[in-house]
Formats: structure tokens, sequence, C-alpha cells
């Protein structure tokens, strides 16, 4: 090749890199905030309580702003109250699809106890107020602008894009992600999948660390059911249930389960001690060689129960039920127990240990009905998803990133068990407000308005970043 062409093809691949650079950038983002602010409101004052249960205007709401762009839809449903939204930006197919997804119904709501109605989008302090302001329309917002931003900008694809808007994950899987991937896969099978269960950590008004979650717990339900013989209470008995059925509970309360780290859970512990004050990154480290003191897994029982409960598979008791007079011995009492199983629990054998730790042939123990997550591992680290992300985070926050695994359930498990590495973000919260009542779920649910443009920033980023022709 002389060197006049290759000059000439030098300067041909400059011009397509700053051409894409520069359709890669949207021109106004003080326009695409305000326009962010203005679906989002509308999507939150719009009532999809889990139960009942009705995403349907959430759904026709997307699929008017999709489609006014010229992004096609489809829906799906097993009620026609509760469908589910499919959206697509094609690539060239140079690698496989990415999904960006979000659900559309929340959790109930007393009305009585917010100051703001739970329904009202309400603004003040720069906090907006909602149900599902950050569970989980934040994420449904920063998709469908994720989505407008891709084909506004023309933004040539090595993969397809897809938007999924959900229904049914506060506790009825089985209208949405879970009749998705067993009837509809095809629609949203991708090589990763960007959702909720993250988030960029503030304290005192300063970004901390952010976290990404690649694996999650396993929630099971197991009854425990005490029986005895009924009687009169002013003959007491040993044959009991309730005494049989509180030693149980105390038995399981004394057992200390099996630590096990996984990928996800020994780098968090790592990155956690790297940024952490001395004392506290000495007892992390504690906890990655092993412990066998316990000391350090007892003060985060105490202090930390939620990074305990990281290290094992953990059992919670939380409702007992029997007695119907208080001078009738009742004949069967029951309690029911909350166990969140890491993601590889052998959960068969691990109710066999849990016999034998109760030892007690009038306690029998059995698995309950619940929404449930299939079981799968943790979505590796060294993806480009994963690698992406960090990145991502520490340009726009600065900080470090932590991969989590959740202590809660998400509908991700769903995709990791159907081989789609999945990657839970979400955005910048302040560490202070779950105590103060301000969390997700809570009754004051909020989420700093700033917060909610730097996740549509951060979102556009890492998906052009994945999905962008290179």
């Amino acid at each position: 090749m002389s060197l006049l062409r290759c000059l000439i093809v030098i300067f041909a691949l400059s011009v397509g890199r700053a051409f894409a650079a520069d359709t890669a950038v949207p021109a106004d983002w003080a326009a695409v905030d305000r326009e962010t602010l203005q679906h989002f409101q509308a999507l939150v004052r719009m009532d999809t309580s889990d139960p009942p249960g009705n995403e349907q205007p959430v759904v026709a709401y997307l699929k008017q702003v999709l489609e006014a762009e010229g992004i096609a839809t489809k829906t799906f449903a097993l009620d026609p109250k509760r469908p589910n939204l499919v959206a697509r930006l094609r690539g060239n197919g140079t690698k496989r699809p990415l999904l960006i997804m979000g659900h559309t119904d929340t959790v109930n709501v007393d009305a009585a106890k917010w100051k703001h109605p739970p329904f009202s989008a309400a603004r003040e302090g720069g906090h907006i107020y909602g149900r599902g302001t950050i569970d989980d329309k934040d994420n449904v917002t920063a998709a469908l602008m994720t989505m407008l931003l891709l084909k506004r900008s023309n933004v040539p694809l090595d993969r397809d894009v897809i938007f999924l808007a959900e229904a049914g994950e506060e506790g009825a899987v089985q209208f949405g992600i879970e009749y998705m991937v067993r009837e509809h896969f095809a629609e949203i099978a991708a090589e990763f999948c960007l959702a909720e269960g993250g988030s960029v950590v503030r304290s005192g008004g300063k970004p901390q660390y952010g976290s990404v979650q690649t694996t999650e717990k396993i929630p099971n339900r197991v009854r425990l059911i005490a029986r005895g013989v009924a009687g009169h209470g002013s003959v007491p008995l040993r044959s009991n249930a309730v005494v049989h059925l509180s030693r149980a509970i105390a038995a399981i309360a004394d057992w200390q389960t099996p630590m096990r780290l996984n990928e996800t859970t020994r780098a968090f512990f790592e990155r956690l001690a790297s940024i952490s004050a001395p004392e506290e990154a000495a007892r992390y480290r504690a906890i990655l060689q092993g412990d066998e003191s316990g000391s350090a897994q007892e003060y985060l029982a105490v202090n930390q129960p939620r990074y305990h409960s990281t290290l094992r598979t953990s059992i919670s008791p939380n409702m007992i039920s029997g007695g119907y007079r208080v001078n009738v011995i009742p004949s069967e009492v029951e309690a029911t127990l909350d166990i969140r199983s890491l993601p590889d629990e052998d959960m068969p054998r691990f109710l066999d240990q849990l016999r034998k730790v109760i030892n007690d042939p009038a306690v029998t123990v059995e698995t309950a009905p619940g929404h449930s997550r299939p079981g799968a591992p943790p979505s590796s680290l060294s993806t480009e998803a994963f690698e992406v992300l960090e990145a991502a985070i520490k340009r726009h926050y600065g900080v470090i990133t932590l991969p989590t695994m959740s202590t809660g359930a998400t509908d991700m498990a769903f995709l990791r068990a159907n081989g789609i590495p999945s990657f839970g973000i979400g955005p910048m919260i302040d560490m202070e407000d779950a105590a103060k009542g301000f969390g997700a779920h809570s009754d004051q649910e909020r989420i700093l308005e700033e917060a909610l443009y730097a996740f549509v920033r951060f979102n556009w980023d890492v998906v052009v970043s994945l999905a962008a022709r290179k």
C-alpha cells in the first residue's frame, strides 16, 4: 500500500472514530434530565402495587413513548393486567445481546403513614418521594432513557440492546421473569444482563463505594411442626407441643451454620478491608483467613448482621402459630423459618442437618410453598460486563467497586440459572437513609434527584461501552 493510501485510510478511520464519539454523547444533558424527570414522575404516579398487581398502565406508557421514537415493542402476558414489555435495538450481531431490565410492580403501601402521598412523586429538599422511587422505577426509567438516547443518537451497535420491563418481581414471578424465561426466553436471551440490586453508597454526603450485585442468596420457606397430646392446661404434659417447638427454635438459633466464601464475597471483604479503618479492616481480613476463633463473625452478627448473613446460609424464625385457649394444651403448633441459602447450597442435605440439630421426633421439618428463586453460580468478575461497570463507577463517582451477594432476592436468579451472567446496579443512595425510614419498601421511600440524573448518565455510559461498535 502506498504512503498516500495509508494516510487516506488513517484519516478515514480517525473521522469514523470521531463521528462515533460525537454520536455517542447526547448534546444537551440538561434536556435529558428534564425528560428523565417527566418519565420518572409519570411512572411513580401509577399505582402498580403487588398485590394485587396491575402493571398494564406502565407498560402502555412505555410502549407509547418507545414507539413514538420508532422503537418497536412486544408485550407478553400470562394475565392481561400483568404484561411484560420487550423492546430491542438491533446491532450487527458481532456480539451477543445485552439485556437491561427493570420491574414495573412495587410493594404495597400504608398511605396513612406517608408524609407525601405514596404515588405523588413529590419533590422536596432535593429528593423525589414515592413508592418505587428506588425499587424499581429508577431502573425502569434509566433503561427507557438509554433506549431513547441510543435511537436518537443513531449509535452503531455491535450487539442488540434489549429492554425488558417485567411484571411480578415483588412476589408474583409467575407473571414476570419466570413466565418470560419459560415461554419467551428467545426474546430476552443475552450475553449479559443489567438490572436492580446495586448502588453507589454515600455517607456524610460523600460517595464511599459502588456495589454491583453479582449473586444472591436463595429464599426457602420451611415449616417446623410440633405435635403432642392435647389436654387441660391445669395438668402440664411433657409432650406439650409448644415446649417442643420452643426448644427446636432455640436449638436453631444456637446453630452456627458453616461459613463459606465464594468469588463475590471473598472479593467483597478484600476490597472492603482496603477502604476501612484499621480495626475494621483487621476483622474483614480475619474473615478471609477463616476466623478460627469466631470472634470476627460474632462481631459482625451483632454489629453488621448483613455482612454476617453473606457468610453462610442463614435461618430466621419469623412466624409462630398455635393454641386457641389459655387453658388448652394444643396438639399441634408450628413455626415458619425464612432460610436464605448460599447459591450453591444443597438444600436437601441442609434440611437433614437441620433435623439433626433439632433432634426431636416430635418436631417435623417440611418445605413450605412460597416465591423462591433457582440457585446458580455467581456471575464472574472476570467478564467484560463487570470490568466495564467497575471502570464506569470509578469514572462517574470516583470510588472503588465492591461486588456483592444480595441477602434478598431479585429476578436475576432466573437469568443466572439460564446461563446469563447478571449484574445488579443502582443509583447513589445515602447510607443514613434506611435507618431514617427513607429506604426501599419504607413508608417514605425516596431518591436523590441528582442521583437519578447521574444514574441515567451512568447507564448510558455502560451500555455504550458494552454495546457500541468498537
